[in-house]
């Protein structure tokens, strides 16, 4: 990846995670507000999708640039490395 495109990628990574930040100090105030349940539990899938959003644009991210360049070098340790990040990210 380019050094412009890698700066842009990083800057939408960094909002995607302050957005997801939001949402979770929205779902604590909600709480020391003792705010309706439903409300808070929509409030926390939006925590939720953020956050999955957010991992699944770096999962993206580190198959086309790390995996296409360990296949090319034929190293298996990358494959185990992506394995084991699926694996943990899945969860």
């Amino acid at each position: 990846m380019e050094k412009k495109d890698q700066t842009r990628y990083d800057k939408a990574m960094v909002n995607r995670i302050a957005r997801a930040t939001g949402h979770l100090k929205m779902v604590r105030d909600m709480v020391e507000q003792e705010r309706d349940c439903s409300e808070v539990l929509i409030q926390l899938a939006a925590v939720k999708s953020a956050v999955n959003g957010a991992g699944k644009e770096i999962l993206k991210q580190y198959m086309e640039e790390c995996v296409d360049q360990e296949l090319r070098q034929q190293d298996n340790e990358g494959m185990g490395k992506l394995k084991k990040g699926i694996d943990s990210f899945i969860k």
